[in-house]
């Protein structure tokens, strides 16, 4: 059984990943999930990979193993995934959660089956889609996900009952209503088809299609997004305005000094409130909602909004080591 993580537990990974304990924060993820799983057997061969999975070593990774099961969070990394799955010719037991929803399917069982690309060609665009630390996820959902990957990698392994080829299964945990959806083989996918315009790992691509315009999208004297030093620096020196665009329950959580809240979606029944001379840094709590609200204001003559990249939760790692995470 192969771990492969470069991160740390952290506190707020307690409700839904049920590997760690609290006595585990600040332990790397491989070492925890790794005392963790000998605990409960310790005749399983375990080997970590503590660097994670990377662009340069994806493929000769997957190669070492019969099934991958993807437990990412992030879109580069599920593409890579995918994209390494492939060429490797191991099947990837795919597992997504979105608040009350998730999904499970099983890409590149053969060559007749569909890719992740069949389904999502490209990924979607930045700040589109938020992440679960920004939308929120129920922890049991995680729970229930995780064990039906786990129950499809067993069947795959021992060739029991029916797979998830070709289909993707969806239950909605709020009504505990599922869905069994087919999924044909896209005749022009950009990975799997004969007509294939991906011949290599395309992860750096994929990362550059998600992060695309955090530097550059319209001209103006002041970046789209900066980091979270060069946002301190803005604060402290330029007298820059911080307004705060995450929901009133969040507030009650943490805030940072002397910002402004106006929740995104009201946004534009306030902009007269905004100014448009002097830095306007936007922040929310990773970073995907303050960049879609800069792009906004942009477009409507804010040439001077700024992204704090990285949202509260950097700031409180960076600068605030006493700021309530979540």
């Amino acid at each position: 059984l192969g771990i492969a993580d470069f991160d740390k537990v952290e506190l707020h990974n307690l409700q839904r990943q049920l590997l760690h304990g609290t006595a585990d924060v600040d332990t790397p993820k491989t070492l925890s999930a790794e005392k963790r799983l000998q605990a409960i057997n310790p005749y399983v061969s375990i080997v970590l990979h503590e660097n994670g999975v990377q662009a340069d070593n994806a493929v000769e990774l997957f190669k070492a193993y019969d099934i991958i099961v993807d437990g990412t969070d992030n879109f580069p990394t599920r593409y890579l995934n995918n994209d390494a799955s492939f060429f490797a010719r191991k099947p990837l037991v795919y597992g997504s959660i979105f608040k009350f929803e998730g999904q499970v399917s099983l890409f590149n069982a053969s060559y007749e089956a569909p890719c992740y690309r069949c389904l999502f060609p490209e990924p979607p665009p930045p700040g589109s889609v938020p992440n679960c630390g920004e939308a929120g996820v129920l922890g049991a959902l995680c729970g229930i996900i995780g064990s039906m990957q786990a129950l499809e990698a067993i069947k795959v392994i021992t060739g029991a009952g029916e797979s998830l080829a070709a289909s993707l299964l969806i239950i909605d945990t709020l009504s505990m209503h599922t869905r069994k959806l087919r999924i044909r083989k896209d005749p022009q996918c950009p990975l799997c088809s004969p007509h294939a315009s991906i011949s290599s790992i395309q992860a750096d691509r994929c990362r550059n299609q998600c992060e695309t315009n955090t530097i550059e999208t319209m001209p103006s004297t002041y970046p789209i997004e900066v980091d979270i030093q060069e946002a301190k620096n803005l604060l402290d020196n330029q007298n820059a305005i911080l307004i705060d665009v995450r929901e009133i329950l969040e507030l009650g959580i943490c805030q940072i000094e002397n910002s402004k809240n106006i929740p995104m979606n009201k946004i534009p029944q306030r902009l007269e409130e905004l100014p448009k001379e002097g830095p306007l840094l936007i922040q929310c709590h990773h970073g995907g909602r303050s960049l879609q609200v800069v792009h906004y204001l942009r477009q409507n003559g804010f040439e001077n909004a700024i992204n704090m990249g990285g949202g509260i939760e950097a700031w409180a790692l960076n600068h605030d080591s006493s700021m309530q995470r979540y």
